[in-house]
């Protein structure tokens, strides 16, 4: 492509990049677009995300929405430049670590406590990959993790997009958790008990009977970290794939690491009503089974009283 036929770089990427062009006219030299996406990431780490529009950002800085619009001229960039704001840059220790494995779980923890400080991330939607700076970073430092390796470029960028993954997963739950604590003044561990006291009250074996054996042998209420342990096993899934590589074993083809030609499942008709005929007849014994228990209370009521 000639850089005629190169597609113009959207603004809040440009931004990102610092290759926008300037406004021509400004309220003071005060005004920037970095003092702004700073006023508008304060705003989100005390308030939540809800809180941030043009107008609240430009009475934080005591400037008129308007005199932002010409640095930010829509709010969809600056929710862009606030996220790679408070992304930053992968810390430079997790390059010390030795070896791609704990080099991956160095950037896991620290995207995890990215999550932590600012979990307003976690609620801007995802609409493809941030091509700004610092997120480019990240995935930087994951291929470089992972450069040693016998994986191929397509298979690195997936371990690192997994890791990735994994984190902001890891982020969700511990944010969430940490809010229900913080609204309701109940510590992390009280929240944990209450919710294991609400599945064993509503949970019955005959119609959830591995989850009801999972609580009954106190599995919400193990002080190990189901989601760390989740992690590390995918990384052993990782570790095997790349020594068998090592080894000399051919990859396979992309259905192969599925198990599934993903193509042929799609477009199998017959596979799609199969599913849909299980899953109705699923719901119907569940309904059937609620029912059921409905009427051994209604029964157990009326001997009750007599």
């Amino acid at each position: 492509m000639t850089d005629e036929e190169l597609p113009e770089l959207p603004r809040g990427i440009a931004l990102a990049w610092g290759v926008a062009a300037n406004p021509q006219r400004g309220p003071k030299r005060e005004m920037s677009v970095e003092r702004i996406v700073e006023a508008a990431v304060e705003l989100a780490d005390a308030e939540g995300i809800g809180a941030v529009s043009m107008a609240a950002v430009a009475a934080k800085l005591g400037f008129t929405p308007m005199s932002l619009y010409r640095y930010v001229s829509a709010k969809d960039d600056l929710l862009l430049l606030m996220q790679e704001e408070a992304t930053g840059v992968p810390p430079e220790d997790a390059r010390e670590h030795e070896g791609w494995r704990n080099t991956l779980r160095a950037l896991f923890e620290a995207q995890v406590l990215i999550y932590l400080r600012h979990p307003w991330i976690l609620s801007l939607p995802i609409t493809g990959s941030p091509i700004t700076p610092n997120s480019s970073a990240w995935i930087e430092a994951g291929l470089e993790a992972l450069a040693e390796t016998p994986l191929s470029e397509t298979e690195r960028l997936a371990v690192a997009l997994a890791m990735t993954g994994q984190a902001r997963w890891y982020g969700m739950v511990i944010a969430g958790y940490s809010e229900q604590a913080r609204s309701t003044g109940l510590t992390p561990d009280e929240v944990t008990a209450r919710e294991a006291a609400l599945f064993d009250r509503v949970i019955a074996a005959e119609e959830y009977p591995h989850l009801r054996r999972a609580i009954d042998a106190g599995v919400f209420m193990d002080e190990r970290d189901p989601f760390r342990f989740a992690t590390e096993r995918v990384l052993d899934g990782i570790g095997m794939y790349i020594e068998g590589l090592a080894n000399g074993q051919e990859p396979g083809p992309a259905q192969d690491w599925l198990g599934i030609d993903p193509a042929e499942a799609a477009g199998d008709k017959r596979y799609r009503e199969a599913q849909k005929t299980v899953r109705e007849a699923e719901k119907a014994l569940r309904a059937a089974r609620k029912v059921e228990r409905q009427a051994l209370r209604d029964a157990h009521e009326r001997i009750a009283r007599g």
